[in-house]
């Protein structure tokens, strides 16, 4: 048989596989099997631009149509995967068919978790994962007034920066007792609640949902603890989501809250490899496996095990960033906060530009920057190096990071 790596998968992170293959020359086939009918596309700017208005589905491509006009691959779209046999190396789709690989990669991603509350099935009641989960929500965003968005993480947030804007009365419900809790300090979810309520946003925090009410099958309402009813016309859910696993544990891989990758993005199988939501890798930086829900992540863990795949050598190990986009503040975050014990202020808020920087003992571990890309950059080698910059120095802003190493 023909060399072939079979992806499953057709997220950004799958495209990524294509586009390296490509560019290294592989010499066998390529088949890429996903569930959407889309092509590989990028996934941020659901929540922002493209829910706005603002870009249509085309520029959400990874790459153009006419990338994948390549004799050499094979899409296979709208296809689900049901089975992996590892003794014969080989997939099975939902249709029967049996598609053989030499070397396979999951880039399976994760999928919303879900509420499962009285009422939860009612019409108007949305997810954002997905291109089409955006249009659905576009076609009731334009008539709604009234919307509840129930979780303050990004997604949430950043839904309903783009409501509040569209002039919407906008309320959002979290069961903790601030916005981003999982990612950012309290001082920085205070400025962002605050930044959310000056623009019109109904915040309730410590609040969680016990069903919804609707009308004609409908929703009109969420209902929150003690029976009062939020009036809505429209319901956003992000409560986080859930790595697609089940295919590689069915498969006999490890699983640990994800697919377990080494290093070089090889599950326990030599001939499978697994890249971005899906996979629990090991960092370096923070001794430990972690499992990242990023596209940096998913498209530096494709190159490689692509160059794996090729034959070489290459290690993931990367300072793991994310971005967020609300009003007219771009928060970027590099490292991962967890276990801080210390947090130190590079600015003031109150001009919108800013960082806010993580120490665990001695040790930067991450840095938030608001409006602040030099800091942005500059943390990356710092948190890469293990610096343990001195705290006053660290809190003037004159002073660039690059400078605390």
């Amino acid at each position: 048989m023909t060399d072939q790596v079979v992806i499953v998968g057709a997220g950004h992170g799958a495209g990524q596989v294509v586009a390296t293959l490509r560019q290294q020359q592989y010499a066998g086939r390529i088949v890429l099997i996903g569930e959407e009918s889309w092509l590989p596309y990028q996934r941020p700017p659901l929540s922002k631009k493209f829910l706005a208005g603002d870009m249509p589905a085309e520029r959400l491509f990874v790459k153009p149509p006419s990338f994948y006009e390549d004799p050499a691959i094979d899409l296979r779209l709208g296809t689900r995967v049901e089975a992996i046999d590892r003794k014969a190396r080989s997939v099975r789709t939902a249709d029967g068919e049996t598609i053989r690989y030499t070397d396979l990669v999951l880039a399976t991603g994760s999928r919303v978790r879900r509420l499962e509350l009285p009422g939860s099935d009612l019409a108007g009641i949305h997810y954002l994962r997905g291109i089409d989960d955006v249009n659905a929500i576009r076609d009731d965003l334009e008539p709604a007034e009234r919307i509840v968005i129930v979780g303050a993480g990004y997604i949430g947030l950043e839904v309903a920066a783009v409501a509040a804007e569209l002039g919407k009365t906008v309320t959002v419900v979290e069961m903790a007792d601030r916005v981003m809790s999982r990612v950012v300090s309290p001082g920085l979810s205070s400025f962002y609640a605050d930044v959310h309520r000056a623009a019109g946003v109904e915040l309730r925090l410590g609040t969680g949902v016990t069903g919804f009410a609707g009308a004609g099958g409908r929703v009109s309402g969420v209902i929150v603890p003690g029976g009062e009813t939020l009036p809505a016309d429209l319901v956003v859910v992000g409560v986080g989501i859930v790595p697609n696993v089940e295919l590689a544990a069915d498969a006999g891989l490890e699983i640990d809250d994800g697919i377990v990758v080494d290093e070089h993005c090889r599950t326990t199988d030599p001939h499978v490899f697994a890249i971005g939501d899906c996979t629990a890798h090991p960092s370096r930086v923070y001794g430990r496996r972690i499992r990242l829900e990023s596209v940096p992540n998913a498209l530096e863990q494709a190159r490689v095990a692509v160059l794996n795949i090729q034959g070489g050598n290459d290690v993931y190990d990367q300072v793991p960033w994310f971005w967020s986009d609300q009003y007219d503040l771009k928060l970027q975050i590099v490292g991962l906060s967890t276990g801080y014990d210390r947090t130190v202020l590079r600015g003031d808020p109150a001009t919108r530009s800013f960082s806010c920087a993580y120490l665990r003992g001695d040790r930067l571990i991450a840095v938030d920057a608001v409006n602040n890309p030099k800091d942005f950059m500059q943390a990356k080698a710092l948190i890469a190096k293990g610096a343990m910059p001195d705290p006053d120095r660290l809190g003037d802003a004159a002073i660039p990071l690059k400078e605390l190493g």
